[in-house]
């Protein structure tokens, strides 16, 4: 053994043991004759006196900055005492050491505060990974995979590995493809999700199923992607949706509790789909703060009905706002006192291409009760207030307002209403708010190719309720411009999201598992019974064997980890990641092969339009 114990284990109790450590130099700090050496490994820092009798021995084979040592000593009270280490009471008084391997300067400072940017950080992301913040998020990770595990065994939940190397069924984002050296200009799929695999599993009776499994999708990336990612992915068989919800929401909770301390006692709360974008503009709304938008003028139905027809702001001769397929509004609390300079950079914000509006409204509800607005000269002050008012505004807020088309405008406003939220500091980390949404549209309209796509994905079922509307109806659109009354557009799908201070933490279904069903929602898609045979024909095929009701979910397990971790960035608790631009810039990945291996596998390179 190369050391007797770790490098955050000693303390007072251990005063006066010889013990042996192993790890890697922090810092060196020499003060005439005698030497402090920062010693770390995985576990934490101890510090290293080296006294004059070691002088010479250190003047002629100094240990440097991230050389691996061994060191021998008597653990020794600490003169100095450092309150910010768990072994800040002691230091080791080292009567001999050993240079076990050398290094050469690293390309960045290893320390939590480091001087390493991003990209070059990720190339030697080996020496990262030696940084006390990174192995933090680390066992952070580990913790979560190990409560997650912990908790699906404890309701009898079976860990089921299933296949990477498939076959292509393309929805939704893009595969990631392989070629066959068996089978020349053939192609496996690496899975975006196990979705077939684990209906399969409940037709075949494991009516328990968990997979913490890598998902692959070829997708644009941002800070809360990565082309390869990991699912905590589950499926249930005899269960309804309540079963669903009730179990997990006590998975992620114990993980709360296990991970974090922190007892979710409250109730998780519940919010349709429509009420989310009505209220949120966003179906994953953040929760933890108020400032709900309000619909002066919307062409979104709630419940089948136009709500929102402009009462409130017409025949005022504002040309914005009579032109505007949509304007929304919200209220945000006690900033009335904004300044011109204020108001008008929230306006160049808003018009940034990432928001696309071409301005904004304000209107300020002073303390004193009186209002004032950009709009004065067409909206006196009774109808300013008449605004304010259906808004929820109160004396010493700032309502601002939106308008344009209907999706853009919406999206918009959810993203000023966070925006404010951020900068009010009511968007807290150390605050969480749990959320089911639920009753999504089963399709969204294609409208370049007049067809149905599946918002969740094909294998959905509709709400108990609307099966009867799916079966008994064509899914062909006859007359696009009147496609938000064909009976298609108002199925509700029988799936749910959870959602976690606005980010969705896992999103789930109960499944259709009767082949006529399943058949008639990929006609609905699109695809023809030859196609959808092609496809689908093993799960079509399954459901004639007795498959039985089912249902799950899954959850991102890196996004979970990154808000537990307070980090806006998957990448941070991922221990090799890619960059935006999909590369794993340490192996310089991906990469070309040689000519060899694309002759071995009936590949022509073509870039461009070039043979390579």
């Amino acid at each position: 053994m190369y050391r007797t114990h770790t490098c955050g284990e000693l303390r007072r109790e251990q005063i006066g043991q010889v013990v042996e450590l192993a790890g890697w130099v922090q810092t060196v700090r020499k003060f005439g004759s005698i030497s402090f050496i920062d010693l770390r490994d995985r576990y934490g820092i101890t510090q290293l006196l080296f006294g004059e009798d070691l002088n010479t021995a250190l003047t002629e084979n100094p240990p440097g900055r991230e050389f691996v040592i061994q060191v021998k000593g008597v653990v020794a009270e600490r003169a100095s005492k450092n309150p910010q280490l768990p072994t800040g009471d002691i230091e080791i008084k080292v009567t001999g050491y050993t240079i076990l391997n050398k290094s050469v300067t690293p390309p960045f400072t290893i320390q939590d505060e480091t001087d390493g940017g991003d990209d070059l950080r990720m190339k030697y992301r080996y020496l990262d990974l030696r940084r006390s913040a990174i192995r933090k998020n680390m066992e952070l990770r580990y913790a979560v995979n190990r409560a997650a595990r912990d908790y699906l065994h404890s309701k009898q939940f079976m860990d089921i590995e299933t296949p990477f190397l498939i076959k292509s069924t393309p929805e939704g984002a893009r595969d990631f493809v392989v070629p066959s050296r068996m089978n020349p200009g053939q192609f496996y799929a690496l899975p975006q999700s196990p979705q077939t695999f684990k209906q399969l599993l409940m037709v075949s009776g494991y009516d328990r199923y968990y997979q913490i499994v890598k998902c692959f999708r070829d997708e644009d990336l941002r800070a809360d992607r990565q082309p390869e990612f990991t699912q905590i992915d589950c499926e249930m068989s005899f269960v309804e949706q309540e079963d669903i919800l009730a179990m997990f929401e006590g998975m992620i909770k114990y993980i709360f509790k296990t991970v974090k301390g922190i007892d979710y006692a409250e109730k998780v709360e519940r919010m349709t789909w429509e009420e989310a974008m009505w209220n949120y503009g966003n179906d994953k709304p953040d929760i933890r703060f108020g400032m709900k938008i309000l619909s002066l003028k919307s062409a979104f139905t709630l419940g089948g009905r136009l709500e929102a027809t402009g009462k409130l702001i017409g025949g005022a001769g504002f040309g914005v706002f009579d032109k505007a397929e949509t304007v929304l509004a919200i209220a945000v609390p006690g900033c009335s006192e904004y300044t011109r300079k204020q108001t008008d950079e929230l306006t160049e914000w808003v018009k940034r291409p990432q928001i696309g509006m071409l301005g904004l409204v304000y209107i300020k509800y002073n303390a004193d009760g009186t209002l004032k607005s950009s709009i004065d000269k067409f909206y006196p002050e009774d109808r300013l207030k008449a605004i304010a008012s259906a808004a929820g505004a109160a004396p010493g807020d700032l309502i601002l307002v939106l308008a344009g088309r209907e999706e853009r405008t919406r999206k918009a406003m959810s993203e000023l209403r966070l925006e404010m939220g951020k900068r009010l500091g009511l968007r807290r980390e150390e605050e969480f708010k749990l959320l089911w949404v639920m009753d999504f549209p089963l399709f969204e309209y294609a409208e370049e190719e007049n067809r149905w796509v599946a918002r969740h994905h094909p294998f959905t079922s509709p709400k108990p309720s609307d099966i009867g509307m799916m079966i008994g109806n064509s899914p062909v659109i006859e007359n696009p411009e009147k496609y938000l009354e064909h009976p298609y557009n108002h199925i509700k799908a029988n799936a749910y999201d959870l959602v976690l201070n606005g980010n969705e933490l896992g999103g789930g279904s109960i499944r259709i598992y009767q082949r006529e069903l399943q058949e008639k929602m990929f006609a609905a898609l699109g695809m023809s019974p030859e196609e959808a045979m092609h496809k689908f024909g093993f799960l079509l095929g399954a459901f004639e064997y007795g498959a039985p009701p089912h249902g799950g979910i899954a959850f991102g397990l890196d996004r979970l980890c990154a808000i537990l971790g307070g980090s806006e960035s998957i990448r941070d608790f991922i221990a090799f990641p890619k960059n935006n631009s999909g590369r794993d810039v340490m192996l310089d990945a991906p990469g070309t092969i040689d000519d060899r291996q694309l002759d071995e596998l009936s590949i022509e390179v073509n870039t461009g339009g070039k043979v390579l």
